[in-house]
């Protein structure tokens, strides 16, 4: 199989001629089959060959950056339906990227103009309105009161000031001076400060009437929409209108002018009115002609982005490679499948041809110490597997991968804590949602959740269908038994057992055909049946999932040549774990069989504590004491042997090649050297040191033991609380509602349900069992076989630039 171990990796020099040199790295790109090594890893970005053709690369993707901000303001998108990048020229479109950026920030920069005088216009006729109406009103009133005091041969009165009027009623006319004002409009949330500090700052010399502006009106500095105030300040003297203007500049307020005469203030607004109909017009124009353009750039913008990402990612692979002394050809090294070869000699050849170049690519095979990248060819289907399994670690290089093993284990595991069919049909048609749509979404940007559901949509297929399964099994619809596959083989033997208790049961027809008797789901013995097969189950599960993990190492310590860890760490470790837990398995298997009443607990407790004592009604076979006994003295001879042959066996393996380096010259390339040359990591050999280390593994292999299997019951425990769970939603939630006999009450009843069902056991229980399942992986089974401290093959190819961040 492609993914049981990685593929046979080679190191290969490729010797590129200089004029060739970017279509080859360009159909490597294509052909995502080589992975570079920086041969320039000492020289900075800036001192490498081809650093002038990377800035000029990184200056076109900012203007494209500038582009896509641009759209995305206008809330334009980008078309996906693009040519091929093949037949765009780069300097060509380096020319037209300059020009269309230029002709978008002069665009801009005269839209903005506009724009600001367009707001300033705005806010200019507003003022002249507002404050309009406060003269016109005040005037009126001046002359009501100036016509009252004719008729009372009051005297004469100057309605120059009109609104100051009240304040001025017993003044002499003699001492009225003329008063100034400024007006403009200010923010209405400082409009209450605004007034206080012109009250306190003059003293109180002076006059402010405001109006409220209906509608939010456009800043012209800010481009902000916000709420003002129409307002007006009179003063009297140099000094105060000082004092005003600079307190108009603290609070941001905007000052225009205004006339007082009646006719000049309708003249004003008419041409106002006029400049402000040509300026939106011409803005709309611009608008237009700006979107226009865009659409323009949008339907060519994944295209050319596309180009210049692969121009970028080809100039950093040159800057990797390292110039010939001559200056006449490049030198490239990496790592490739063996079986991609013929491949990369095809595409170099291709790029000769392509150039018209006198010299060929040069590719030798070379032999180095550095540790091979692990490569596994997956698909669709199977790469969020070998994520779950990368996730912990990347295998070694030829390593046993688990990721083929987790395709299987991953989503029955999680089954077996998940288990109700109706749950898993729900599962099931949410993720065939995502698999029917998976064209449409993987050209989506979508969100980090919807992110990693839609790539992980085929194990969540592989958890719902293992689901139907189990819950098939169990005979678990929300938590109801059904008889899908005919009758229970029980009655009850009178109308006493109305609980369903065992002893009101009796067998009446043939045993159920298929999974859990649906009579047994009622069962209130001192351990429920279902419970018991559940926890039993686990525990089988666990012990045959371990075992495959010892035999897993058994098969790396054998590709790998380690002798020692096949003969001596192999067969005491199956032992240990087989005296103990695999007996376990083998009485509960036993007792199924045979529908024994012994007590299992008792057996394993008395098994080390009296394992000579008779064992009575415990006993399931003959021979059973015997057996135990045996098996109880493996388990403890399987410990020392854990312990001690092996570090005196390096020891004395050690003592053998320094014997055997005394007397002749070794070849360092040679393949025992790589075999035996200092096997620990040190110039000398410390042999306790070594026995401490073996001490450490042997300990942690006996409680590891213990706690694995124990773990193990994670899938009982997970099973019964989404039993439970689904029982307390069912009976407490839709039968309670049901039982009201009101229509309201079971609506009510019914939304509850569902969405506890979807909150609770479709999203927060689906996510509980796939952790408890990814930890039962991590650490009871690959920790048997797996190391992960290898380093993922990662090839040059222009397939991955999609996924990349800008």
């Amino acid at each position: 199989m492609d993914m049981l171990r990685s593929e046979p990796m080679q190191f290969l020099q490729l010797i590129i001629p200089v004029e060739s040199a970017h279509r080859s790295i360009m159909y490597l790109g294509e052909l995502g089959q080589f992975q570079f090594k920086d041969l320039n890893a000492e020289k900075s970005q800036f001192q490498r060959t081809y650093a002038a053709q990377m800035k000029r690369c990184g200056e076109m993707a900012r203007k494209l950056r500038f582009f896509r901000e641009q759209m995305s303001k206008e809330g334009l998108l980008t078309s996906t339906k693009s040519a091929t990048s093949d037949d765009i020229d780069l300097d060509n479109l380096e020319v037209k990227l300059g020009e269309l950026e230029a002709e978008l920030i002069e665009m801009k920069a005269n839209d903005e103009k506009l724009q600001h005088t367009y707001n300033e216009l705005l806010e200019y006729k507003l003022v002249m309105q507002k404050a309009g109406e406060f003269f016109s009103s005040a005037q009126s009133r001046a002359a009501a009161e100036q016509r009252e005091l004719e008729t009372h041969h009051i005297g004469e009165r100057s309605i120059d000031s009109p609104l100051l009027l009240d304040q001025e009623m017993t003044t002499d006319p003699l001492k009225q001076v003329k008063l100034g004002f400024v007006s403009g409009l200010v923010r209405r949330e400082k409009s209450m400060a605004f007034e206080r500090i012109l009250f306190r700052a003059t003293r109180g010399n002076v006059f402010l009437k405001q109006s409220v502006v209906e509608n939010p009106v456009i800043d012209p500095l800010s481009g902000e929409k916000v709420e003002k105030n129409v307002f007006v300040v009179f003063y009297s003297g140099e000094r105060a209108k000082i004092k005003i203007l600079k307190i108009c500049d603290a609070f941001g307020a905007n000052r225009y002018p205004f006339m007082e005469d009646l006719g000049k203030q309708f003249q004003a607004i008419t041409e106002v009115s006029g400049k402000l109909s040509e300026l939106k017009t011409t803005i709309d124009v611009g608008q237009v002609h700006r979107s226009n353009l865009l659409q323009t750039i949008g339907d060519q913008f994944e295209q050319w982005n596309f180009l210049v990402k692969k121009e970028k990612s080809t100039y950093h692979t040159l800057n990797m490679l390292s110039m010939d002394v001559t200056k006449k050809c490049l030198v490239a090294e990496g790592w490739c499948p063996v079986s991609a070869t013929n491949q990369i000699q095809n595409v170099v050849q291709r790029a000769t041809a392509d150039t018209n170049s006198q010299i060929g690519t040069i590719i030798q095979v070379l032999h180095t110490k550095e540790s091979p990248p692990t490569y596994f060819r997956t698909n669709k289907f199977t790469s969020a597997f070998q994520a779950i399994v990368d996730a912990y670690g990347v295998a070694k290089y030829q390593e046993a991968n688990p990721g083929v093993h987790t395709v299987v284990t991953f989503p029955f595991l999680f089954a077996v804590m998940f288990d109700d069919w109706g749950h898993g049909i729900c599962l099931l048609l949410a993720t065939l949602y995502f698999i029917i749509m998976e064209n449409k979404f993987s050209s989506q940007k979508l969100g980090d959740i919807m992110e990693m559901t839609f790539g992980g949509r085929y194990v969540i297929m592989m958890m719902a269908l293992f689901s139907i399964y189990t819950g098939l099994i169990y005979n678990e619809f929300f938590s109801v038994p059904f008889e899908l596959f005919g009758p229970s083989a029980y009655e009850c033997r009178n109308l006493s057992c109305r609980d369903a208790s065992t002893t009101g049961l009796v067998k009446v027809r043939a045993t159920y055909p298929f999974g859990v008797d649906p009579k047994w789901h009622g069962t209130r013995s001192e351990l429920p049946f279902l419970n018991s097969l559940k926890m039993k189950m686990s525990i089988l599960l666990g012990v045959a999932q371990m075992n495959l993990g010892i035999v897993l190492s058994y098969f790396n310590a054998k590709f790998y040549g380690n002798d020692l860890n096949i003969r001596h760490q192999f067969v005491p470790q199956m032992i240990f774990l087989n005296s103990l837990f695999g007996y376990l398995s083998l009485l509960i298997i036993v007792k199924w069989c045979t529908g024994s009443k012994a007590d299992l607990y008792h057996v394993m407790i008395y098994m080390f504590l009296s394992p000579t004592d008779d064992l009575g009604e415990n006993q399931l076979f003959f021979g059973q004491k015997f057996l135990q006994i045996v098996l109880l003295l493996l388990a403890l001879v399987a410990v020392p042997w854990m312990l001690f042959p092996k570090p005196f066996l390096l020891k004395k393996q050690h003592e053998e090649w320094i014997l055997g380096h005394s007397y002749a010259l070794v070849d360092l390339d040679s393949p025992r050297e790589k075999k035996h040359h200092d096997p620990h990591g040190h110039d000398e050999f410390e042999f306790s040191e070594v026995f401490v280390h073996q001490l450490i593994h042997t300990i942690e292999f006996v409680l590891g033991a213990v706690s694995n299997t124990a773990s193990y019951l994670r899938l009982w425990a997970l099973s019964l609380a989404h039993s439970e769970l689904s029982n307390v939603f069912f009976d407490k939630v839709l039968l309670l509602a049901w039982g009201f006999n009101n229509v309201v009450i079971l609506i009510i009843g019914i939304i509850v349900f569902v969405f506890a069902t979807v909150g609770v056991l479709l999203v927060m229980e689906t996510l509980s069992a796939f952790l408890h399942a990814l930890r039962l992986h991590w650490v009871e089974f690959q920790n048997k076989f797996y190391e992960g401290d290898g380093h993922k093959f990662c090839p040059f190819s222009f397939s991955l630039l999609s996924e990349e961040d800008e």
